[in-house]
């Protein structure tokens, strides 16, 4: 329990470095990234929510009809959950290249080590290498959100489906985020896997608060920066101890 209050305390922490002089001009671009993808969400997300868990309400046995005033808060979020979360792996994929030269200035931010200064050069050199390390990524979630996808189908087992869909979104949150700063360190993606689940509670702290954040209108601008900088904050603290 308390790995997973510090966990999510690194979002928060994340929020602090994005503000700090040196890097700020590294907090721009994936800024403008979120705006322009969730202020779109935003204004179409209330009506898609609405026929989702209409749907989704469709699906429940005759017997269990009234169970539907209490599952429409439920289901009405874990909706927005998905929606947010797909949106946010998208935002994550045009971002990544940019996303890489925020963690590595944070890590030198943060350990005061000279560090090989990424710049546009570098940033078009690995630009196709980090888009195929992102779509690996989406790989590894859709393999396992289809499968979770059709638990909400199943009558009976819909009721769990929202719990193991929010516990799944946190860890992908954290694989997300901590793979920026562990790539910059050459750790390739069974590796920042490896590490995750030797640090569960961190990373499910971590990746739930970044979940949260996500559902918080304009608050959700800022999670992408702050949480490749808490990522890293997380990463450079963890292996340093």
């Amino acid at each position: 329990m308390k790995d997973l209050f510090l966990g999510a305390a690194y979002l928060l922490e994340g929020l602090r470095l994005i503000r700090q002089p040196g890097l700020r001009r590294y907090v721009l671009i994936p800024l403008l990234i979120n705006i322009l993808l969730f202020g779109g969400v935003l204004y179409f997300a209330f009506g898609w929510i609405g026929s989702l868990v209409e749907m989704l309400l469709g699906y429940l046995p005759a017997y269990l009809d009234w169970l539907s005033y209490l599952l429409w808060p439920l289901f009405a979020l874990v909706s927005l959950v998905v929606v947010f979360f797909s949106f946010t792996m998208l935002a994550n994929f045009i971002g990544a290249p940019f996303n890489d030269l925020l963690a590595a200035a944070v890590e030198r931010h943060l350990t005061g080590q000279a560090q090989e200064e990424g710049d546009w050069k570098t940033l078009l050199r690995e630009l196709l290498p980090n888009l195929l390390s992102e779509l690996r990524k989406l790989l590894y979630f859709v393999l396992r959100a289809i499968p979770l996808g059709i638990l909400f189908l199943i009558p009976g087992l819909n009721l769990a489906a929202p719990f193991l869909w929010a516990l799944f979104a946190a860890w992908m949150m954290a694989l997300e985020y901590t793979g920026y700063p562990m790539a910059n360190r050459g750790l390739l993606f069974l590796e920042q896997r490896r590490w995750l689940r030797e640090h569960r509670g961190l990373s499910l702290g971590f990746g739930g608060a970044t979940l949260l954040g996500t559902l918080i209108p304009v608050v959700n601008f800022l999670v992408m920066p702050a949480a490749v900088a808490g990522a890293t904050a997380m990463w450079v603290k963890k292996t340093q101890t």
